[in-house]
């Protein structure tokens, strides 16, 4: 993908499509940002509160489990009102939920408050991904899923940046009460979004109930089947980063702040292999694209999990990322491309967010096989598998690339799902 064609793909949305897509962009930015300050700081949350680091890492399994229920609630509820104003309810949501977060006086009112967060970031990605790709030119899908998607590691990188300039000051809960900010401003721009006119259009025209579109046997086929692929991709994604730092820290006995230099090298690679493999994905397809990015991870991973000079971390965890977040960056247009237009709000967020809940036993298992046979190991054990589940998935997965929305093709029978073999 050359420079011009990128530039291509950047230019011509018009207003409202780009303040819906910055929209969506802030708001999975500043979800990830408060989800990563655990995992940031775990560790010293649990010095501070006297627990295990394995407890510790139930605080994301907790948050990653109630994704699923945020999706589904906000999910209908978009599907039946609109995706606008579920979107501002929810960043206003999850903005003071995380802000309550820096006075949590105990394990357990943290475990509570990130049950609650959890409900407010399940919300977040489905909707806004819907409102997003609905507005984007179909043949422009490609490119702004992948800078999407960017947004995740984006946030990762501003708590990474955050951790540095505030941690040392105000502690583990100064980082927490920051959050508030950043998600007001995504909340900012979000109310100055104009409501999906796909969404307007299929009211115009009779909503569908979530439970009718389901009984057609390809729709829930389907459904299990993204399911699945979400799971994988979620351990895909959680079980290169989640652990990482502690790694860092704990496993090779770097500082805290060059953990954190490698954080924000390995999510400049995420960035930019969401853009990069995004922008491909029109030319080669979503799936090609997805077994591209995941079987190039392959090779990488030894020097991921084994590597001891800083060196070789910073440049495998590039290249890792890069190929991760890569495949992530097709999944916005590749989720909504095979949603029916009735259930677009409830059906992308809740098989994402379904696979969320499966994937959120990953980060104790690698705590716990850390505790056994280190670090290294319960890298290398947990990802290479998952690697090649994503390719062998998505090579029996189907996808309806440039499809447009609301249009007679829309993905609500088999027929709709092109370009791949006879499957999901």
């Amino acid at each position: 993908m050359t420079p011009s064609r990128l530039l291509d793909q950047a230019r011509g949305l018009t207003g409202d499509q780009r303040n819906a897509f910055v929209a969506a962009y802030l708001g999975w930015a500043m979800d990830a940002f408060d989800y990563f300050l655990v995992v940031l700081v775990y560790s010293e949350i649990a010095d501070e509160f006297k627990v295990s680091l394995t407890d510790m890492a139930f605080l994301t399994t907790a948050t990653l489990a109630m994704r699923p229920v945020g999706a589904f609630l906000f999910g209908l509820w978009a599907d039946r009102r609109g995706r606008r104003l579920p979107l501002m309810v929810d960043v206003l949501f999850y903005s003071l939920v995380g802000f309550a977060c820096a006075f949590a006086p105990d394990y357990t009112v943290l475990l509570v408050l990130r049950l609650l967060y959890g409900i407010g970031m399940g919300g977040e990605w489905g909707l806004g991904a819907a409102l997003a790709m609905e507005k984007i030119p179909p043949d422009k899908r490609g490119f702004w899923s992948g800078v999407l998607q960017g947004g995740y590691s984006l946030g990762y990188l501003l708590a990474a940046v955050a951790f540095l300039v505030i941690e040392p000051v105000f502690g583990w809960r100064g980082l927490f009460a920051f959050s508030l900010l950043p998600a007001l401003v995504a909340l900012w721009v979000r109310s100055r979004v104009a409501e999906s006119e796909v969404w307007t259009s299929a009211v115009r025209q009779g909503r569908t109930p979530a439970r009718q579109v389901f009984r057609n046997p390809a729709v829930l086929r389907r459904f299990c089947y993204l399911v699945a692929l979400m799971t994988a991709f979620n351990w895909m994604s959680h079980g290169t980063q989640d652990v990482y730092p502690t790694f860092l820290k704990k496993g090779l006995g770097f500082s805290p702040h060059t953990a954190i230099a490698v954080a924000v090298v390995y999510n400049i690679g995420a960035m930019a292999g969401g853009m990069l493999l995004g922008a491909w994905s029109e030319r080669l397809g979503r799936r090609r694209t997805i077994i591209l990015a995941a079987g190039l991870g392959l090779p990488v991973v030894p020097f991921f999990a084994l590597s001891t000079t800083l060196g070789l971390l910073m440049a495998s965890s590039f290249l890792m990322q890069l190929c991760v977040q890569g495949a992530w960056g097709v999944i916005p247009a590749h989720l909504n491309e095979l949603s029916p237009d009735a259930i677009r709000g409830f059906y992308p967020g809740v098989t994402y967010q379904l696979g969320n809940l499966i994937a959120a036993l990953n980060l104790p298992i690698q705590e716990a096989l850390a505790a056994d046979h280190g670090y290294p190991t319960a890298i290398m054990v947990t990802v290479l598998p998952t690697l090649v589940v994503v390719v062998l998935l998505s090579a029996v997965g189907r996808e309806a690339k440039g499809i447009r929305f609301g249009g007679p093709t829309a993905p609500t029978a088999p027929r709709a799902a092109q370009a791949g073999p006879a499957g999901p």
